[in-house]
């Protein structure tokens, strides 16, 4: 059975993912990809961009829907409480 490595060419710096990380959080609605990078401040590589968005995506501040991406992140106290102590049913 065969891995698949995907090389990546170019990492985003924190300055980048902080960027892309406003653009969707400022977001009304989900935005494409496309929509987040003509809204980021300075170019960004597709390459790049994907990079930072899967980063995203695996830390649960974004989440990938049909229609783009929306922002999930909620630093909440009192969910983070009722996340870890609620009952399972």
């Amino acid at each position: 059975m065969k891995t698949e490595q995907i090389q990546i060419v170019h990492y985003p710096t924190l300055k980048t993912v902080m960027a892309i990380e406003n653009v969707v959080k400022d977001a009304e609605m989900a935005v494409s990809r496309n929509q987040i990078i003509a809204k980021l401040p300075t170019k960004v590589m597709r390459s790049t961009l994907n990079v930072a968005l899967d980063y995203l995506e695996k830390r649960g501040m974004v989440l990938e829907t049909k229609k783009g991406f929306i922002w999930t992140f909620n630093p909440n106290k009192k969910l983070e409480t009722a996340e870890t102590q609620g009952l399972e049913m």
